[in-house]
């Protein structure tokens, strides 16, 4: 099967490969292409069945399913102290099969590849989509190349490893990205995350895998959710949730869709900084400077293009959310029996603010387990916390 052609979201030109537009890119934008919207008339949301490969013919691949069974993850509702705040849900993503999110566009991706005839994937990551890639790749039967910056946790880093892939290490995102580019381009890997600069998001077939969690969303809860909240970066999820809605939108399969709120925590929040300013060329060429987090795998220096269309067009909102409060979040949520990665949290603590602020139940996508990243998780002894334990004899 030949892919469907893919075209820039911005102004419609043909485009090839996955670096994003060349024509935007001209002007100092990074923006996406995409395939064409997939046409679910005639389909059933109750008779969905969840995940990516739950409506195939939504996806632009023929390949396949390569899967693990992602998909079909857990509401987990928050209790809210004030009665008329709202319902406040976690879509926990954690309990996909690798841990994260991007199972659901790597378990496409790789799809892809086959189409492809690849016999080599490569993504650059801070952790989260390279496990999730040598996973699918693995499942595939293809050889994974991860290539990851100095510093990448111990329990990612042991994942990838115990999954197979060539785990490659840069000394910074810059390094990993241009060693990337040289694989794609001389040594024709295909690559399943974005290396392009300015950034434009990554395979746009991969990214088709994450329309399934706004199928799911509106199989569970109808039409009464009023926003739901994404931890955002380079707008990946965020920008394929947006397209799933628009779909069931266009099919009839709902009358309405939520309102998509990007949480971004506040030492690099460039898609609140761009929706505070007037007119979209504005918000376009924002540019912030971005400081180090807890929620590492969050934050950029200007917001990416796919992430600002589908705030626009679904009337959406950007929150930044300082250091403190999301880590909070992150203990608060633990007393409830859910540990997340910080990156999580952000969510949880944006979409904590909207319930209470705007009094409509809200999805928050909590996009990987806390199992990624326990450097967050305050070391603690049992005698601190409970007294009595001194007293007992082995």
């Amino acid at each position: 099967m030949t892919s469907p052609p893919l075209h820039c979201l911005r102004c419609g030109v043909l485009v090839t490969g996955f670096t994003g537009c060349p024509e935007c890119a001209a002007e100092g934008l990074g923006v996406n292409a995409a395939p064409p919207l997939a046409d679910l008339s005639g389909l059933s949301l109750e008779r969905y069945p969840g995940g990516p490969w739950g409506w195939p013919g939504a996806l632009p691949v023929s390949a396949g399913p390569v899967t693990l069974g992602e998909g079909g993850t857990p509401n987990v509702r928050i209790p809210l102290a004030d009665a008329g705040a709202g319902e406040l849900w976690v879509k926990t993503e954690g309990a996909n099969p690798t841990g994260s999110h991007k199972d659901r566009a790597m378990s496409v991706g790789v799809a892809a590849a086959l189409d492809a005839g690849a016999d080599t994937v490569v993504a650059a990551s801070s952790g989260n989509a390279g496990t999730a890639a040598a996973a699918y790749a693995a499942r595939a039967g293809l050889r994974c190349v991860v290539l990851t910056a100095r510093g990448v946790p111990d329990p990612l880093r042991a994942q990838i490893d115990a999954l197979g892939a060539a785990r490659v290490e840069r000394d910074d995102h810059v390094a990993r990205n241009a060693a990337m580019r040289e694989g794609v381009e001389r040594l024709g890997w295909y690559p399943l995350t974005t290396f392009a600069q300015p950034p434009a998001g990554g395979n746009a077939y991969a990214n088709e895998g994450y329309k399934s969690v706004a199928y799911e969303i509106a199989r569970d809860f109808g039409e009464r959710i009023g926003a739901v909240v994404v931890p955002t970066c380079r707008a990946d999820l965020l920008a394929g949730i947006g397209r799933g809605f628009r779909e069931l939108r266009a099919a009839g399969l709902v009358s309405r869709t939520p309102r998509l709120v990007a949480a971004e925590p506040a030492t690099g929040a460039p898609y609140t900084a761009a929706l505070a300013r007037t007119g979209r060329s504005a918000q376009e060429h924002t540019t912030v400077e971005r400081g180090p987090s807890p929620a590492f795998s969050l934050g950029e220096s200007r917001p990416v293009w796919q992430g600002l269309d589908a705030l626009w067009r679904s009337a959406g909102h950007a929150v930044a959310v300082p250091t403190e409060e999301f880590m909070a979040e992150h203990r608060a949520l633990g007393a409830q029996g859910l540990f997340v990665e910080p990156s999580s949290a952000v969510g949880v603590a944006a979409g904590r603010r909207w319930a209470y602020e705007h009094g409509e139940p809200v999805v928050v996508i909590g996009t990987a387990t806390g199992l990624k990243d326990i450097a967050s998780v305050p070391a603690g002894k049992a005698e601190e916390r409970v007294p009595e334990v001194t007293r007992l004899t082995a």
